[in-house]
């Protein structure tokens, strides 16, 4: 069964208070270890409101919002077993069976959309990064897609998600991985669509990884921004902004079940290293 969940802030903190206690602000061991089918760390993002639909599944979970017809957000974790296999994988599109029709968009509600428009049908939680699973096709349901413009969809956003990778790989380390839209400006709508639905002005990816023992924050974070209409380039430094940043943008709250203090040391500037770490340079 699907595990459908419709939450404002106050049940969705109650949710999550009920499955992983509250903890010190030194001892971060069990929110660091997710269970099944936990995707991820410090809370689920807050601030969807209740049009949204909680999905629950293997490779991933994220907000649908019935409104946008988009996710809210996506979460998910990568290790290296997930990342390194060699599953074939192809991009079969299907409307997501756990939304009701009127929630979701279908395959053909693309159609003449590059065309008109110059967008792919943008993965969320990308379909290369689960050929170690044989869940993989969970990617390709319309839930996990928006429209991406084709030049940031193919290479700032599609090498991102190669850095990712690499570093799960390089690291030999779990990473747990936040991505979603941003609305800050009206944008043309599908051409072929007949459900109402609102495309995208950017998107935003969180990567979150644990930090070394005795660091004063259990988790190292980096946050990108892209504009739908970043030109075909290499994702750079300067596409780091802090989570904060994200979350006045977005209108979301990440990491709240962290201390206070902690939280503001997370969110509140860019890791210049670990944006390092993972560009490469």
């Amino acid at each position: 069964m699907p595990r459908n969940f419709r939450m404002d802030r106050w049940l969705l903190a109650a949710v999550i208070l009920l499955t992983a206690a509250t903890v010190q602000a030194q001892d971060f061991a069990d929110q660091m270890t997710p269970t099944t089918p936990r995707h991820v760390v410090f809370g689920l993002p807050s601030g969807t409101g209740p049009q949204t639909r909680i999905l629950v599944r293997d490779i991933y979970m994220l907000a649908s919002n019935a409104a946008t017809k988009m996710a809210d957000w996506v979460g998910y974790q990568l290790d290296p077993a997930m990342v390194a296999g060699n599953a074939k994988t192809a991009r079969q599109w299907k409307a997501d069976p756990w939304l009701p029709a009127n929630e979701t968009l279908e395959p053909d509600d693309y159609d003449g959309a590059n065309a008109a428009l110059q967008v792919d049908r943008g993965h969320q939680a990308p379909l290369a990064n689960f050929r170690g699973t044989p869940h993989w096709a969970d990617s390709n349901v319309m839930s996990n897609i928006t429209p991406q413009k084709s030049l940031l969809n193919q290479q700032s956003w599609r090498l991102l998600e190669e850095a990712e990778r690499d570093y799960v790989v390089k690291t030999g380390r779990r990473v747990f991985v936040l991505t979603g839209p941003l609305y800050e400006r009206e944008m043309p709508k599908l051409p072929g669509a007949d459900e109402e639905h609102t495309i995208p002005s950017g998107y935003w990816r969180i990567i979150a990884v644990p930090a070394p023992q005795g660091s004063a924050a259990p988790i190292r974070v980096a946050a990108f921004i892209f504009e739908q209409e970043t030109s075909g380039r290499r994702p750079a430094a300067g596409d780091a902004v802090p989570v904060r940043d994200v979350e006045q943008r977005a209108g979301l709250d990440f990491f709240w079940t962290l201390p206070d203090d902690v939280e503001a040391r997370v969110e509140g500037t860019v890791d210049g290293a670990l944006v390092q770490d993972l560009l490469g340079r």
